[in-house]
C-alpha cells in the first residue's frame, strides 16, 4: 500500500472546518489562562443589575409591569451587545502582535480566523448570559413563558450578538491600533443600548430620542427578549412594526449583518494578509 493511499483527503468544507475549529480553540484556550477576560466581561453587567434593580428601581415606574422584570430583558441584551467588542479587540490586538503574520504562513483558510475569533465570543456571551440570569434570578427575575419560549429567547439573544460580533470585527480589522478599539466601539455602543427601551420605557424620551430608540435594532432585540420570557405584563407597546413584531425584526437584522459584514470581514481580512 501506498504511503498516499493511507493519507486522509481532506475536501474545502472540511479544511475550513477544521481551521475554523482549530483557531476557536486557540482563542478558548487563551480565555482558560486569562480568566480575568470573562471576570471584567461579566462584572459590568452585574454592576447595572444592582445599580438599577437595588438603586435606580424606586424612582423608575413603568406602567404594567415590575422593573425588574422590564430591566432583565435589557440586560441581557446589552451583555450580548457589549460582548460582541471582544472580537474587535482581539482582532485589533492580534493584528498590533503579528499573530495574523503567522496565520498568512499557514496553509488554512483565509476566513478561519475570522469564524474562529467569532465562534469563541459566542462560547464567551453564552457563559456571560448564564451568570446575567444567576444574577436576575437573585434580584427577583422570573421567566413567565414556557420551555421552548424561553429556549428562544435565549438563541436569539446569543444569534444576534454572533452577528453583532463580525461587524465589531470590521471594525477591529480598520482601526489602527487596539487602544483606539475601545473608543470606537463604545461611540456605536452607547447610543445604541441606552437610547433603547432597554432600561426605561421609550415612550418617555423626547421625541428625537423615541423616533431613534423605537427603529433601534437593541430595541427590537430587548422587545423580543420580553416578550419571550414572558416579561411584558400590560406594559403598552408602541404601535409601530418594530415594536409590534420584535422577533421578525431581529431576525431580518441578524440576516442582514450576516449577509453584508461576513463577506466584508473577509475582504478586509485578505486586503490585510496580502500586504
Amino acid at each position: 500500500m501506498s504511503v498516499a493511499a493511507t493519507l486522509p483527503t481532506w475536501n474545502p468544507l472540511s479544511m475550513w472546518y477544521s481551521d475554523g475549529w482549530t483557531v476557536t480553540k486557540r482563542n478558548l484556550i487563551k480565555i482558560k489562562r486569562s480568566p480575568d477576560m470573562l471576570v471584567f466581561a461579566v462584572i459590568q453587567p452585574i454592576m447595572f443589575v444592582l445599580l438599577f434593580s437595588q438603586v435606580y428601581a424606586g424612582a423608575i415606574s413603568v406602567q404594567g409591569t415590575d422593573y425588574v422584570q422590564f430591566l432583565m430583558a435589557g440586560i441581557f441584551a446589552q451583555t450580548v451587545v457589549f460582548g460582541s467588542t471582544f472580537s474587535g479587540s482581539a482582532m485589533a490586538q492580534d493584528l498590533k502582535e503579528g499573530i495574523i503574520d503567522r496565520f498568512r504562513s499557514l496553509p488554512m483558510s483565509s476566513s478561519a480566523v475570522l469564524i474562529g475569533r467569532t465562534n469563541s465570543d459566542l462560547v464567551l456571551n453564552t457563559i456571560s448570559m448564564v451568570i446575567m440570569m444567576g444574577t436576575g434570578l437573585a434580584v427577583g427575575w422570573r421567566v413567565n413563558s414556557s420551555l421552548p419560549q424561553f429556549l428562544a429567547g435565549i438563541g436569539l439573544l446569543l444569534l444576534f450578538s454572533y452577528a453583532f460580533s463580525w461587524v465589531m470585527a470590521l471594525l477591529g480589522m480598520s482601526v489602527k491600533s487596539p487602544e483606539v478599539i475601545n473608543n470606537a466601539s463604545f461611540l456605536i455602543l452607547f447610543p445604541l443600548t441606552f437610547v433603547s427601551n432597554a432600561f426605561v420605557p421609550s415612550d418617555t424620551l423626547p421625541t428625537p430620542l423615541r423616533i431613534f430608540a423605537e427603529w433601534n435594532p437593541v430595541s427590537s432585540l430587548v422587545q423580543a427578549a420580553r416578550q419571550l420570557f414572558g416579561n411584558e405584563g400590560t406594559a403598552p407597546v408602541p404601535d409601530i412594526w418594530t415594536m409590534q413584531n420584535p422577533i421578525a425584526t431581529v431576525l431580518i437584522g441578524i440576516s442582514v449583518m450576516l449577509l453584508v459584514f461576513v463577506p466584508l470581514c473577509i475582504r478586509k481580512f485578505a486586503s490585510i494578509s496580502s500586504r
